[in-house]
């Protein structure tokens, strides 16, 4: 499972210090040790590309049979087969990182879902924690948004190695790139997929995987980042789950940033350069 996004290359290797290998689709890429990778040779750089005025950017292609809830700070997809969201997303500014309310704690049912209900009941005596999917320190910039975080619509049954451990890492590293980059979009999600195991009497699926999709769509660098994982603890450091957004589209069958122009969302979801990002966090930015 650590080696998930191997899998979507569909191609055996022997890892070295640097390797290259072509992909499915004929694009050549330099593979490291540490389960990294980036393009050997893009066709374009996306310091190429220049962002343009797009309202909503942050929210992907929504299916019908599913419930659009819009919160004060983000919008959430809510999937009534599953009983659980597909996804949630927002724009975080580094304004935004700022703490002026403090964390709430207080896990409350969404006033705007009307598809299902979903209770505290339902995790209790599951062994899962109530993970978020948009993190309170996310959301910590004002009284409203911080409550709306804590709504039961935004949490899915995690692993609590997994929650309290590198997913925390990654939502801190998250909003450590909205400081250095002024502005990212956030998409986080689930993995859903028939056969997976539910809790409580409302039926809420545990996700075996869990996704993040960044965008930055500032100059000078604009750039996209995803982030597969699964459920359960880990050691690996995060660049070892970095994988394209279009890696996260072939498993999920959701559509990212469908409001970009065409060239730019090809060139952009096609590729990962985990050297365009900076890999630090600090501790205030953890949730």
């Amino acid at each position: 499972m650590k080696n998930l996004y191997f899998l979507l290359f569909l191609i055996p290797i022997i890892s070295f210090a640097q390797q290259e290998a072509t992909t499915p689709d004929g694009r050549k890429i330099l593979l490291y040790q540490d389960g990294t990778w980036k393009p050997a040779a893009p066709a374009e750089s996306s310091t190429d590309l220049h962002p343009v005025s797009i309202a909503h950017l942050e929210l992907p292609r929504t299916n019908p049979k599913d419930q659009i809830i819009t919160h004060q700070a983000y919008t959430l997809s809510f999937n009534k087969t599953y009983h659980i969201a597909n996804w949630v997303a927002y724009e975080l500014t580094a304004d935004k990182t700022v703490a002026v309310v403090k964390r709430s704690n207080k896990f409350v049912p969404d006033p705007l879902l009307t598809s299902c209900s979903i209770s505290n009941a339902d995790y209790k005596g599951s062994g899962y924690d109530k993970g978020h999917l948009a993190p309170s320190a996310d959301m910590c910039f004002s009284y409203q948004t911080m409550v709306e975080s804590f709504y039961l619509s935004n949490m899915a049954p995690q692993n609590p190695s997994f929650n309290r451990g590198i997913w925390s890492k990654l939502e801190a590293q998250v909003r450590q790139w909205a400081v250095d980059d002024k502005a990212v979009y956030v998409v986080t999600g689930t993995v859903l997929t028939k056969g997976l195991p539910t809790i409580g009497s409302d039926g809420i699926t545990v996700p075996a995987l869990f996704y993040k999709v960044i965008l930055d769509y500032t100059e000078p660098d604009i750039k996209g980042i995803a982030f597969i994982m699964p459920n359960e603890g880990s050691q690996e450091p995060l660049q070892h789950y970095a994988v394209t957004i279009d890696s996260v589209e072939t498993v999920t069958g959701t559509d990212f940033f469908d409001q970009l122009p065409d060239d730019q969302e090809k060139t952009i979801e096609s590729m990962v350069d985990i050297s365009k990002w900076r890999w630090t966090s600090t501790k205030k930015n953890e949730e």
